[in-house]
């Protein structure tokens, strides 16, 4: 059960912690990121987390409900830095573009909690942010509404789908990731014409882009897609 969090008026607590910190949401947040990149994304525990901070683990329910919020919080965090890595142009295209790859890369800068939580939803400042960034600019193309919503929502997914994706691959160990790469060169490239005609036509271009993300190339279909749906320019 979810526990009653402290309002924000009475969070700070008047100690520092074991360590000498006194704890905020922000320290909270970095140092869940730094326990997720180190112990996995079912690694983030309330006892490990406080050990991390030197603090008991029931002090984190004086900044988050519960976990399930930490978790939240932490996609928003990643949401803020894909925003403020990003500039506007006035350019749909490349305004578009830079955004869904930083995303992209906002995730893929912390697998762990890419993975943790590129399928929730936050409802939060930063996310909020990010969509009504999306959405204006795509209602600044002249799509109507309904066509913005559904261009917004394939873009979102599709950007958050594939830093999943990608994300995952890089949590992987080591061992484990060389072995998938190398898979397409000691398994695919293998694969007899006569049975697999078509890999083995294609196997050498397999390993060379099946190692790496698709995103950037399903991207640029997205945006190739929505410029035939906007309006033809007035005279």
């Amino acid at each position: 059960m979810a526990k009653q969090m402290v309002p924000e008026t009475a969070r700070r607590r008047r100690r520092p912690t074991r360590g000498g910190t006194v704890l905020t949401e922000e320290l909270i947040i970095r140092t869940a990121l730094r326990v997720l990149r180190e112990h996995g994304s079912t690694g983030l525990t309330a006892r490990r987390l406080g050990a991390a901070l030197g603090a008991d683990a029931s002090t984190l329910y004086r900044y988050f409900t519960g976990m399930d919020d930490l978790t939240r919080a932490i996609g928003d965090e990643l949401m803020g830095r894909a925003l403020a890595s990003w500039t506007a142009t006035g350019h749909w295209r490349t305004d578009l573009r830079a955004l869904g790859l930083a995303i992209h890369a906002a995730y893929l800068a912390h697998p762990q909690a890419a993975v943790l939580t590129a399928s929730r939803v936050t409802g939060r400042p930063r996310e909020i942010a990010v969509d009504e960034t999306i959405l204006g600019i795509l209602r600044g193309t002249g799509l109507p509404d309904e066509s913005a919503v559904r261009v917004y929502h394939t873009f979102i997914d599709q950007s958050l789908a594939f830093a999943a994706l990608d994300a995952a691959s890089l949590a992987l160990a080591d061992p484990a990731r060389t072995r998938d790469e190398a898979m397409w060169h000691s398994t695919y490239a293998r694969l007899p014409a006569d049975t697999h005609p078509h890999i083995a036509a294609t196997a050498h271009l397999l390993a060379r882009h099946m190692p790496h993300s698709a995103y950037p190339a399903a991207l640029q279909m997205l945006l190739d897609h929505i410029d035939t749906q906007l309006p033809p320019p007035t005279a």
